[in-house]
């Protein structure tokens, strides 16, 4: 009997536990948002795929620091997945910004086919090569909308006004070719520079419209699309480079599922506001033809991110 007991003891002391890794997930966005909802679904999803091998701790608010200590983090390895803008790893390889490049877009089903794309390994692949870091996948964060207090149909319409923009030169690109006055002041102050009439206009989101409640301030919302901005999901070279290549297919699947299923619910989410202003009385939505503003802006994007470039991103609407 005690001979017994004592081998199953050597069985348990002799038997391999298996190594389990936990992975920092950062970013920005905050907990209620469905960006915090993708990253959870992915840390859910690998740690179910791996069998437990990998466990993913999600960070999000800022927690681990903003988009360049994120970054820094992904470096060094302190921090081992990240969502962030595709602008900002544009500082480390220009053409990761293309996707943000205003009126490059002609819909949401053109954008779509940009995650499956050559040019979006070639792109992803540069900034590996510059970094380290691996781009994986792509999501959705909303299409730019233009709110003002008078009515945008053209671009005409637009000259001389004062709108607001982030301070950082993609954003400029927009409003200066349409003859505006882009105007940076700091997001925290939007609200009350559009009260005041610092600015006649902004552009942001539908969801970042209705979430700040600019529409108190605004008489128009023009439907113009100009820029579709996104989030990819990055992991850090120090974690990247030792990966299996079957966990590096793993991990780039379920990044691409997740951008698939919540880059669709974020749409179905702008059509539900669109709909909601249309049926009160807050804002009223013009629904603008997009074509003469892309006229005027398509131009300035190729000065920036040359011809060849833009040309083959566009022609994925083929």
């Amino acid at each position: 009997m005690k001979l017994a007991i004592l081998t199953a003891v050597v069985g348990l002391i002799s038997t391999p536990v298996l190594a389990q890794e936990t992975l920092k997930f950062a970013h920005v966005y905050e907990a209620n948002t469905l960006y915090n909802e993708a990253a959870e679904w992915i840390a859910d999803q690998i740690e179910e795929r791996t069998d437990g091998a990998y466990v993913v701790d999600v960070f999000p608010s800022s927690q681990l620091g903003n988009e360049e200590t994120i970054t820094e983090g992904l470096q060094i390895g302190s921090i081992q997945m990240a969502y962030t803008g595709p602008t900002f790893l544009g500082q480390f390889h220009k053409p990761m910004a293309i996707s943000e490049a205003p009126f490059i877009w002609k819909s949401y089903a053109h954008w779509k086919t940009y995650q499956d794309s050559e040019i979006f390994d070639e792109v992803t692949q540069g900034y590996f090569d510059k970094t380290g870091n691996k781009v994986t996948s792509i999501l959705y964060f909303g299409s730019r909308q233009t709110s003002s207090q008078d009515k945008i149909e053209s671009p005409a319409d637009m000259e001389g006004m004062k709108i607001r923009v982030a301070n950082a030169p993609l954003w400029k690109i927009f409003p200066t070719a349409v003859g505006a006055n882009p105007t940076p002041i700091s997001f925290a102050e939007v609200y009350l520079a559009l009260q005041q009439g610092v600015v006649e206009g902004q552009e942001n989101p539908i969801t970042i419209i209705e979430s700040n409640k600019f529409y108190e301030v605004q008489n128009y919302v023009a439907r113009t699309s100009h820029i579709t901005s996104s989030v990819v999901s990055v992991f850090g070279g120090p974690l990247w480079s030792k990966l299996t290549e079957e966990e590096k297919a793993l991990f780039t699947e379920i990044t691409r599922e997740a951008s698939s299923l919540f880059s669709d619910k974020i749409v179905a989410r702008e059509e539900e506001l669109f709909d909601k202003f249309r049926a009160g009385d807050e804002v009223e939505i013009v629904d603008v033809d997009r074509e003469p503003f892309a006229e005027l802006v398509i131009p300035a994007v190729k000065a920036e991110w040359g011809e060849d470039l833009v040309n083959r991103v566009t022609a994925l609407a083929d």
